[in-house]
């Protein structure tokens, strides 16, 4: 099935894209880790939310969630690993499932995690998102895995159960060392370890590792008045897009960004 809208991130901005999106008939999938894991759910309480004075993190989300569903808009809960432009269409992989859209909307908040020292230019050459899918390149071989994904464990005992040797490390300070290939890990005592594959597990994966070529400002994705990056049929909104990280400004940035890409849809 190919879906009008592809919403990465199901934080206020990406629920509200899906909302509006419902409300102009088109189909709309959230692509997210479970919503109510999000930091913003530990919130007590919101004095700053037009309308919703003493609101909790926790109720706003749910509320976001049982509007976005109850209108009709699909939830699939997964980490995003690659957004591909395919020349009218966008192709997002989610774990090991692909799924596709007329438009992608990219909200999936603040990446904390800088990238590993070796990361970006061993990537496809050894270092992996997502253990379910390239595992099985690595069968009877050592691996590390290190990460915070929620389904870390689960993705590690996978990776046993083929047949692979794994190592679990810390993600701080890790370095991937190889040339061309990945031949290792260094951790920050300086102690190395030989290995063929490197299961990076995080939690969510940086815009520009998840969509290559996209043009980045100050670290965060550029967009212009439309909520449009670099990437046809790419659109952005929320905290991914700069400061002020405000909620009330990712709201209005998802209903921006389902409006236009509906728009350019004809």
């Amino acid at each position: 099935m190919k879906y009008d809208l592809l919403i990465v991130g199901g934080g206020p901005a990406g629920l509200t894209a899906a909302i509006h999106a419902r409300a102009r008939n088109k189909s709309a999938l959230v692509i997210s880790n479970e919503p109510t894991a999000s930091p913003l759910c530990r919130a007590p309480r919101m004095a700053n939310y037009p309308g919703l004075p003493g609101v909790t993190g926790l109720e706003l989300v749910e509320r976001l969630v049982a509007q976005a569903r109850d209108m009709g808009a699909e939830l699939k809960i997964g980490r995003a690993l690659s957004v591909l432009p395919m020349g009218g269409s966008v192709m997002v992989s989610v774990e090991n499932d692909a799924v596709e859209g007329s438009a992608v909307i990219l909200a999936p908040g603040v990446s904390r995690a800088a990238p590993l020292r070796g990361e970006r230019e061993l990537l496809g050459q050894g270092v992996s998102y997502c253990a379910t899918c390239d595992g099985m390149f690595y069968r009877g071989k050592d691996v590390v895995c290190a990460g915070d994904a929620p389904n870390f464990e689960e993705e590690v005992e996978f990776l046993r159960s083929i047949g692979c040797r794994v190592a679990v490390k810390r993600l701080a300070g890790l370095e991937i060392l190889g040339e061309g290939r990945v031949s290792g890990v260094r951790e920050p005592s300086g102690e190395t370890a030989p290995c063929d594959g490197v299961f990076l597990l995080r939690a969510s994966i940086a815009p520009a590792q998840l969509a290559p070529g996209l043009e980045l400002e100050g670290g965060y994705i550029k967009v212009d008045e439309r909520m449009a990056t670099s990437l046809p049929g790419v659109y952005a909104a929320g905290d991914c897009t700069g400061q002020p990280l405000q909620l009330a400004r990712a709201v209005g940035q998802g209903q921006t960004a389902a409006h236009f890409a509906i728009e350019a849809m004809g």
